[in-house]
């Protein structure tokens, strides 16, 4: 299945009490497409806030995103989590939403090994008919999917898609082995074009809501051959690949958000909103 170059993982918009604005969500989903060039979009993921959205958040917000999206992106759904039989009952119940994919992260805290891993993906595969992208994000998780565990796994027919943080080298085994039609995605905003350049899709990115479009053009510029110029963009954008992560995400990119005109609130406890300092360096990325 093809997600496209830029999937954005999108924020959880909050209202002043740090309940979900339902009626921010389409004027969102909207400005990622339309604005921001937004292929696909991924609902509930960590830049979603999922682990502090409740099972019933999650159903509604899924749902209406599908709804709003209106076939214009494909919608993507974050059901994984680190206990397999919910992750399983979870995807299951999403399933019958109308998502096109969901994406399943690596089982956090357990530290299961590389057979567990394996086994996890399987089973939960094996229990819906969606196309599922893989989610490999050690820095948060704990635990590392490797090369040859992403490459075991991506011949299973329904996982279709990596979402992997990890270096290049680890990328570049991957591309490498995978089954043919397998794609594999970076999670890292900064290295979107490092990436392609390896043979990767595209990005799943956060960035990608305040520069989404740019990021379009500066992979155009390279899939046209244009390469100086696609690396010119790069480093222009650099900062902000890396600025909006100073401090714990997504409070930054709701910041940078605030500073467009899209408003989607705070963060919820245990993640804490920008500092005065920290707003002043994030809008200086902009200016």
């Amino acid at each position: 299945m093809d997600f496209g170059r830029v999937v954005t993982a999108m924020v959880t918009p909050f209202d002043e009490h740090l309940q979900i604005n339902w009626n921010q969500v389409e004027p969102l989903i909207n400005y990622l497409i339309e604005e921001q060039q937004s292929d696909s979009l991924v609902i509930c993921g960590t830049t979603g806030e999922s682990p502090t959205l409740t099972e019933e958040e999650k159903l509604r917000l899924i749902e209406v995103s599908v709804q709003y999206a209106r076939g214009r992106c494909k919608i993507i759904a974050g059901t994984g989590s680190n206990d397999t039989a919910h992750t399983i009952h979870f995807s299951q119940a999403v399933e019958k939403l109308g998502v096109d994919a969901l994406l399943i992260v690596t089982p956090y805290y357990n530290r299961p090994s590389q057979e567990g891993l394996f086994q996890h993906y399987k089973a939960v595969a094996e229990s819906v008919n969606l196309p599922i992208m893989l989610y490999n994000v050690p820095g948060r998780t704990g635990v590392n999917l490797d090369a040859d565990t992403t490459i075991r796994l991506s011949q299973i027919p329904n996982i279709v898609a990596t979402k992997d943080c990890a270096n290049t080298d680890q990328l570049t085994r991957i591309i490498s082995g995978a089954s043919a039609g397998f794609t594999v995605y970076s999670g890292d905003d900064s290295s979107t074009l490092p990436a392609l350049a390896i043979g990767c899709q595209g990005i799943v990115s956060v960035a990608s809501h305040v520069i989404g479009k740019e990021m379009q053009s500066m992979i155009k510029y390279y899939l046209e051959g244009n390469v100086q110029q696609a690396a010119e963009l790069h480093r222009k954008l650099h900062p902000v690949f890396t600025g909006i992560f100073r401090v714990p995400s997504p409070a930054p990119i709701k910041f940078a958000l605030a500073l467009k005109g899209i408003q989607t609130g705070g963060v919820r406890l245990p993640l804490v909103y920008v500092s005065e300092q920290e707003g002043q360096f994030i809008q200086s990325l902009f200016e």
